[in-house]
Parts: C-alpha cells; structure tokens; sequence
C-alpha cells in the first residue's frame, strides 16, 4: 500500500509509475495552461502529481470522483517547500485556487482507507498568470509601425482579443466539467439499475416461495386427516 509520484518539466504535467495502458494517455499531454486527466486508483494506492510554477501565477485545481464505492477520496497539496496549503478526507469532489511560488506543487489522492473499491478520479489544472501574455504583446508591437491607417490602436486589439480568449477558455472549463458531472451521474445510475435489478430478483423469489408455503398450507387445511376403521 504505496504511493506513487512523478514530476514533469513545466508546462505539461507530469505523471509517474502509471500503468502501461495509461502511458499512452500521458504522452498525449501538450503544453497547456488547462489540463485534465481521468485516472483509476486501486484499493489501498495513492497517486501523487507535481506542477512546477512560476512566482505569482495562479493554480487552480478541481477535482471528482466519478466512480467507486461512496464516491470519495483524500486530497492533499503541498507547496514547494513541503508545507500543507489543502488537506480533505473522504471528499466527493473540491476546487481550490492558491498564488503560487517558484517550485514544484505536490498533489495527492489518498485511497489507502479503501481495501476494495478502487476510484475513478477525474482532476483538471487551470494556470493563470504564466508570463505568457506580456511576450504575446510584445510580439503584437513588431508589427505596429507608425500611425494606424484604421484608427485602431494596439490596445483595443489586444483587448478584444483577451476578451475572446478568456471567453473561450471559460467555455471549454464549463464544457470539461459538464463531462466529468455526466460521467459521474451514469455511475450513479448504472449503479442504481443493478441494485434495483438485484433486488428484484430477491423479492421475486421471495414471493414465490411465500406463494408455495401458502398453497401448501391451504391444502393441508382441507385434507382429511380422519382414518377409516375396517
């Protein structure tokens, strides 16, 4: 009843000692500042993740379970030098946002309490702040040479377009998170259906069996018991 971890370097987040069928799904990790993974944690493992971070950025990061017994896990983040910023015990799901600093961010789940339902845990990592944006302005002003024929300055540009970007981006959280909700309401529900086809089953026997015990003692109640004397 170990844990794992694994570091990778910025900005794609590392995994570590995952099965082979879950290397493949690793590898498809592109550079992004929005990230996320579904992974399955054994009974009894815990799964711990790095993120390096610049100074004064934000990290956000959400998490659900979507499968597996009472649908909860412990979670635990840490900072660079070691100390605690989050820790939760038997949680369906959380979102927690901090200001970074320099250094690797250590996230764990923790399903050590269970000793057999295994978790299908779903977490997603937003980056804000990276130090992208002032180089992409930058970037923008090599090409600005001069007076604006259209009367348009560099700023309204760039504004318009951070506007789209952000918009675009919240869509594809919301969209993210309305996939992780779905996939754990069909557990729910598929979990449900064979419970209530399960007990049907019982109840039916049940029934059947209550049916015969009563057949049969009405029978005997008419029965004549009396013994003819020759």
């Amino acid at each position: 009843m170990g844990g794992r971890s694994v570091w990778l370097p910025f900005p794609v987040l590392f995994l570590a000692a995952l099965p082979p069928a879950l290397l493949r799904g690793a590898a498809g990790f592109r550079p992004s500042l929005d990230s996320d993974f579904t992974f399955t944690l054994p009974a009894g493992q815990k799964e711990c993740f790095y993120q390096p971070m610049p100074l004064k950025a934000s990290l956000e990061i959400e998490y659900q379970v979507l499968d597996g017994a009472e649908l909860d896990i412990d979670f635990h983040l840490a900072s660079p030098e070691g100390r605690t910023l989050v820790f939760e015990q038997r949680k369906t799901d959380g979102v927690h946002t901090i200001e970074t600093e320099v250094g690797d961010y250590m996230f764990c789940f923790d399903n050590t309490f269970s000793t057999i339902s295994e978790k299908v845990i779903f977490f997603e990592l937003i980056l804000d702040n990276m130090g992208e944006e002032a180089q992409e302005q930058e970037d923008w002003k090599k090409y600005i040479t001069g007076t604006d024929v259209l009367e348009m300055k560099l700023e309204d540009i760039l504004e318009s377009i951070n506007s789209i970007k952000s918009r675009l981006s919240k869509s594809g959280h919301i969209q993210t998170l309305l996939r992780a909700f779905e996939a754990r309401d069909r557990n729910i529900q598929e979990s449900n259906f064979d419970r209530v086809n399960f007990w049907s089953v019982v109840n039916l026997m049940v029934m059947v069996v209550v049916s015969a015990i009563q057949v049969y003692m009405l029978k005997s109640l008419f029965e004549d018991k009396r013994k003819s004397r020759t």
